[in-house]
């Protein structure tokens, strides 16, 4: 009865708060990391020779180093350039360019899955090269990659978890502070991780109805 009582009054108002800044974290960020992705996936394909190596190297770089050292440098390390970001934003940027390299890298594969027929097909009809890309290319490959590109956002979901250790206190930062105070790290934690496990669930559902959507009948069966 008494945990019972301690969960209602103590427990559950502060992981629901957690929970909001946990979803203000990741909307911009998957949102911002898939313009992103995009941006750069179609850069390191179509790109000339220096842009190819720039967006390459981005990519490289951000998957390369673990994301809680990203953070590190945004919010701890930019303070050395005079550039102070508040907790939260720091968290934005590093989800959001990490998010983005991935993505870049699911949109690559799938540009280069596109028939160059088509591309040759879409110059004969007279149509530039960003004419070609954004009206053509682009659409085929955002369908392909949009399976990897949901993979990227659900663990997204996961490792914005990370957030608390630059002192931007989400879900699991809540979840931290109140089992540091009262020693109850096997409910509070079941229950932070209970809520990972239904935000997960819900993404999954609405990227499987966007697939749908989006889905073209016999597209996803094409050769190159």
């Amino acid at each position: 009865m008494e945990t019972l009582l301690y969960m209602q009054t103590d427990v559950f108002p502060a992981l629901l708060r957690g929970f909001g800044v946990s979803i203000r974290l990741i909307v911009p960020s998957a949102l911002v990391g898939l313009a992103i992705g995009i941006i750069v996936g179609v850069l390191r394909v179509y790109g000339n020779s220096f842009v190819k190596i720039a967006a390459d190297l981005y990519a490289g770089l951000f998957r390369g180093i673990p994301l809680v050292i990203q953070l590190f440098i945004w919010y701890f390390g930019l303070p050395y350039f005079k550039i102070f970001l508040s907790p939260f934003a720091a968290s934005v940027l590093g989800f959001s360019l990490c998010s983005g390299a991935y993505h870049s890298e699911y949109v690559r594969g799938a540009l280069l899955s596109i028939k160059r027929g088509q591309m040759l097909a879409a110059e004969s009809l007279g149509f530039s090269k960003i004419g070609m890309i954004v009206s053509i290319i682009l659409p085929q490959a955002v369908r392909r990659a949009l399976p990897g590109a949901g993979n990227e956002i659900i663990y997204l979901i996961k490792y914005s978890s990370l957030a608390y250790m630059i002192t931007c206190i989400e879900l699991t930062g809540e979840g931290k502070i109140l089992a540091s105070n009262s020693f109850r790290f096997t409910e509070i934690f079941l229950t932070v991780g209970a809520c990972y496990l239904l935000m997960t669930s819900v993404a999954a559902i609405i990227l499987a109805k966007v697939e749908n959507h989006l889905k073209i009948p016999g597209f996803e069966q094409q050769r190159t």
